[in-house]
């Protein structure tokens, strides 16, 4: 079975609440076998919108990648990031 990678690319406009949403996504990926590669850090953008904070993490597979962002722990700790961050989330099946 193939990894699959979860990419996000986020500009945090109110880091108390998006911190709230961090402690609490942590652990809903961790719980769906999700191990981060990058997480903030030096970047550099090449092309499209930037977003200071990227986040790369690798899941089992596809669809553990997908059951960990409509799970209910996930979906809780996406609350606390809306209104508090621009974001964009791909999932991503690696070679």
């Amino acid at each position: 079975m193939k990894t699959a990678l979860w990419v996000a690319h986020v500009t945090v406009t109110d880091d108390d609440s998006y911190a709230k949403y961090a402690a609490l996504a942590t652990g809903a990926i961790a719980d769906h076998g999700g191990v981060f590669l990058a997480r903030g850090g030096a970047y550099e953008t090449l092309e499209g919108p930037d977003r200071p904070r990227n986040v790369v993490a690798r899941f089992p597979s596809m669809q553990a990648a997908h059951d960990c962002y409509y799970s209910d722990a996930y979906q809780e700790a996406l609350g606390h990031a809306k209104g508090a961050a621009q974001r964009e989330l791909s999932i991503i099946e690696e070679l």
